[in-house]
């Protein structure tokens, strides 16, 4: 089987790494500089520069430009599946721009390249097993029900790294704050989020901090810190934020 992407950004490139172990990959590009550059990384994958005469009939086409152009692109022919990873595009705005036989909404992060995302779909019932399939190769999948739940989750799964990303930092700068080296501090912090992965798998979060904190302890200490920066709400508000975007988009 082949798939194609259409378009080859951060998130693409990041799924062809794991992709290419199973699948043919072809990449349609407008850019010759990453063609190049994903030809020299993948001998084996088949590059096309995307022009006006670009034609994708019977392809199974993963849709990874940028949002905002998919106005100005020019596809020729009808796709077989369409499987988009564009945030806060509907399907809908899909079938007026390209033409498939079935249109599939995902959602990835950033960690598909190391087979470890919290990929999230909705879209044709009738190729749910193969899309699951697909996806199961860049980590664990979420069939939700209609594409609301899916801008929903795009701003938690989708964004999430990067919120994550923002906690991580700052108990980094913390370590190091309190006379800690720099690299101890990521190792701790790296250890950290593998460690609570486990542990949220078999528990809520609030049984968690319960287990975890003493009365007058260091960690009641912290936690009251972070209560008193609204640090949950903020966390609530950044999720609501990035639904709200993404409902704009559609």
């Amino acid at each position: 089987m082949t798939i194609t992407f259409v378009g080859c950004g951060t998130m693409a490139k990041a799924m062809i790494k794991p992709l290419i172990k199973k699948y043919n990959i072809e990449v349609i590009a407008r850019d010759e500089k990453v063609l190049k550059e994903m030809k020299k990384n993948y001998c084996d994958i088949k590059t096309i520069l995307l022009d006006q005469n670009t034609d994708i009939t019977n392809k199974n086409i993963i849709l990874s430009t940028k949002p905002d152009s998919l106005d100005k692109l020019k596809l020729k022919g009808k796709a077989d599946t369409l499987y988009s990873i564009l945030a806060g595009t509907s399907i809908d705005k899909l079938k007026q721009n390209i033409l498939a036989d079935k249109y599939i909404r995902v959602m990835p992060n950033i960690a598909a390249i190391y087979q470890n995302s919290m990929t999230t779909i909705t879209g044709d019932r009738t190729n749910k097993q193969n899309t699951i399939e697909l996806f199961e190769n860049i980590g664990d999948v979420l069939w939700l029900s209609s594409e609301d739940e899916l801008d929903i989750a795009t701003a938690v799964a989708g964004s999430g790294p990067a919120y994550l990303s923002i906690i991580a930092s700052g108990l980094i700068d913390g370590a190091v704050s309190c006379g800690l080296k720099r690299e101890y501090g990521k190792k701790l912090v790296e250890g950290l989020f593998k460690g609570f992965t486990r542990v949220l798998g078999y528990n809520h979060p609030e049984l968690i901090k319960d287990e975890v904190t003493s009365p007058n302890g260091t960690t009641i200490k912290g936690c009251e810190v972070m209560e008193s920066a609204s640090i949950r709400a903020t966390m609530t508000d950044a999720v609501k934020a990035g639904y709200n975007q993404a409902v704009t988009k559609r």
